[in-house]
Order: C-alpha cells, then sequence, then structure tokens
C-alpha cells in the first residue's frame, strides 16, 4: 500500500516539475529573446520600396508579437527567395501556394501559418451559346489559363479538369495568357476561359456583362493557401514559438495587413476576411498532383 502511495505522489511530483519547466521555458526562456533579429522576405514583392509600403504595419506588429526585431530581406522572385533560404540568408519568407510546393521541394523549408482567403477558388466559364454544360464536354476544346504556376489561375482550373476524367495534356488544348480579359472568349478564339473566382468577378465588370452571358461552367474546390515559412535551419521548437504567437495575435497582424491603403497595394482586397491557420504540408499534394499531371515534376524536385 504504502508503494502504491509513493508511486502516485512520485508521478504527481514529475507532473509539476515538468509543468514548472515548461511555463519557465515559455515565460522567461523564449528561444526568440535569444535571436537578435529575424529576416522577413517576400516572395512576390519585389525591392524594399515595395516591401515597406505593402509590409511595414505588419513587420511592425510582427516584431512586436515575436519580441524580436524584425528585418526585410528584399527578394526580386521566387528563385531569389528560394537561393536566400537555401543558404541560410532569410529566416521567414510569404509565398503563394504554388511558389511552396517548389520552395519546399528545394529546401525543406516549414510550414508555420497560411493566410486564408473566403473564396479562394478556380472557376471555368463558357459562353452562353457554348453549348458545353459540363466539364467532360471540354474534351476536344481550347481553354485559356493564366500564367504558369498561378495557383488560382492555373493549378486550380488544371485540378478541376483532372477530376472530370480528363488528362490535361491529351484532352484538351491549354491557351495561356497573362491578362485576366473575356476577349478571346468573346469573340470565339476559344472555348472555355479559367481563373480565379475573383478574377472572373473583376472581368465581367470590366466587360460590363454579367454571369448569365458567361456561365460558369464548374467552381473548383477551396484552394490551398498563402503561407508563411521558416528556413529550415531555425530549430523546431523556435518555429512552433513563431506559429503559436502568430495564431495567438492573429488578430492584431491580419489589422496590420490590411492598414495598408488600397491605393497603395492589393492587399487590402486580396485578404480581406482573412484569417491565420495552422499550415501543413500535405495542404499543398493538389498542386503537386497538377505539376505531375501536366509533366512538370521539375517545378517540384
Amino acid at each position: 500500500m504504502l508503494r502504491r502511495y509513493f508511486f502516485w505522489y512520485l508521478l504527481l511530483f514529475v507532473a509539476s516539475c515538468t509543468a514548472t519547466t515548461n511555463n519557465e521555458r515559455s515565460n522567461n526562456n523564449s528561444l526568440l529573446k535569444e535571436k537578435d533579429k529575424l529576416l522577413f522576405a517576400v516572395s512576390d514583392v519585389p525591392g524594399l520600396e515595395e516591401l515597406q509600403r505593402d509590409y511595414e504595419p505588419f513587420r511592425s506588429a510582427l516584431e512586436d508579437v515575436l519580441e524580436t526585431k524584425i528585418e526585410f530581406f528584399p527578394v526580386d522572385n521566387i528563385v531569389e527567395a528560394t537561393t536566400a533560404l537555401q543558404l541560410g540568408l532569410v529566416d521567414l519568407v510569404h509565398v503563394g501556394p504554388s511558389e511552396y510546393a517548389i520552395v519546399r521541394a528545394r529546401t525543406n523549408a516549414i510550414p508555420i501559418v497560411a493566410l486564408t482567403r473566403p473564396n479562394y477558388l478556380s472557376i471555368i466559364a463558357v459562353r452562353r451559346d457554348s453549348g458545353i454544360e459540363s466539364l467532360a464536354d471540354l474534351k476536344g476544346k481550347i481553354i485559356e489559363l493564366g500564367e504558369v504556376g498561378m495557383t488560382a489561375n492555373y493549378i486550380g482550373p488544371i485540378k478541376m479538369v483532372i477530376d472530370a476524367g480528363l488528362n490535361p495534356q491529351s484532352d484538351i488544348k491549354i491557351v495561356y495568357s497573362k491578362d485576366y480579359q473575356l476577349k478571346a472568349l468573346k469573340n470565339g478564339d476559344l472555348d472555355a476561359w479559367g481563373r480565379g473566382l475573383h478574377r472572373y468577378e473583376v472581368a465581367l465588370q470590366q466587360e460590363g456583362v454579367s454571369e448569365s452571358d458567361y456561365l460558369i461552367l464548374a467552381k473548383g474546390p477551396q484552394l490551398p493557401h498563402d503561407v508563411f515559412i521558416a528556413s529550415s535551419k531555425l530549430e523546431p521548437i523556435l518555429v512552433d514559438e513563431i506559429r503559436q504567437r502568430m495564431l495567438k495575435n492573429q488578430d492584431r497582424l491580419l489589422q496590420a495587413i490590411l492598414s495598408v491603403p488600397m491605393s497603395a497595394s492589393l492587399l487590402n482586397s486580396k485578404f480581406k476576411g482573412a484569417t491565420l491557420a495552422p499550415a501543413n504540408d500535405s495542404d499543398y499534394d493538389m498542386i503537386r498532383e497538377v505539376y505531375k499531371a501536366m509533366g512538370e515534376e521539375n517545378f517540384i524536385k
């Protein structure tokens, strides 16, 4: 009996010590406080001037949240961001979903938190008089998408075609365009038009038409979101602390992102209604699936 009591007292003592140690670590031994600074980049914002214009409020808020100095590290594109991560020159990077799959393959960067966007999905539209009634009817047709690699304007529509049982390399002809206008669809140069839902809505407004003129043939599922990633050279326990602090203070961080005037940046409209959520590498498998289906595995190797 005495032995049993001793065993339970021992368990309580160990649990108490563990809790005390964890509290001391979180309150007194934060690894973040040992960092002189963290360097922060945004993959699609070239130049320091643009970074300061679009992300200074966020940088300042993140610095307060992490209780560590945050400095901008300008990169011109995703290639420079990837190289900087490989060389350990940058600590934190904000990337788009398709960019994440590419960066992860080359750097083993760690997803911290996702910056979710409501109604972030792709659509495929057709003319009202096209006679096309389902995605299966696109076989042998011409579809226009955005630039290769863009999540909502390229990855999303192709995933919809794949899910409909079509081979995107042989069953349809894909043409690409950097703009978001409906001109080619209107002129009959193509049969279908795939973009992000937001781009479709803007295109309708610019053309002065309604959804009844250019019907949504299908909507895709919610797409993977933008994500803040950490260099694989940072300690896992440090990355976890950054994640917990960002999630705990997400209202403050999101307010900072949205505080940039719309006249100066698209961030305000792009992330209106956004939230921060834990990010998992598996969330981006659908992007990898599309690259493989298109014979573009080199992007993710």
